[in-house]
């Protein structure tokens, strides 16, 4: 078999699980918002970016998932991800914080792999460029 026959599917997959991720946490936020604010809230986060938060975690992951804007909103995931151990998960001598804090940066890793590679076949922006 031929690996580059499964770049397309692989990726689809890739997308997928990096998205999901944030949709189930956009809409976690979305059904527990006031919990969601206190927990910004005693982490210092102003609460007035929590329509945000939720915004860019489910818009951000439907569009990983679709491959729409797959670029922009891979290179947006990585830096919210990114900022959310730090801001978040930034006591690393708790294991727990740890790993979360490592977690993140892995996912954003993974987000900036899809920035250099773009959504792949199966996608809304390969159906945009007519392919």
């Amino acid at each position: 078999m031929n690996p580059a026959a499964l770049n397309a599917p692989v990726l689809l997959l890739a997308r997928i699980l990096l998205g999901i991720f944030y949709v189930v946490s956009g809409w976690g936020k979305l059904t527990a918002y006031a919990g969601t604010a206190g927990y910004m809230a005693m982490h210092g986060v102003p609460t007035i970016l929590l329509p945000l938060v939720i915004l860019t975690e489910l818009g951000g992951g439907l569009a990983i998932i679709l491959g729409v804007f797959t670029r922009w909103a891979a290179i947006a995931l990585a830096g919210f991800t990114i900022l959310t151990a730090l801001i978040f998960h930034n006591d690393l001598g708790d294991m727990n914080q740890y790993i979360n804090f490592m977690k993140n940066v892995t996912i954003a890793g993974g987000f900036l792999v899809l920035f250099t590679t773009g959504a792949g076949a199966y996608s809304v922006d390969q159906r945009l460029r007519g392919v």
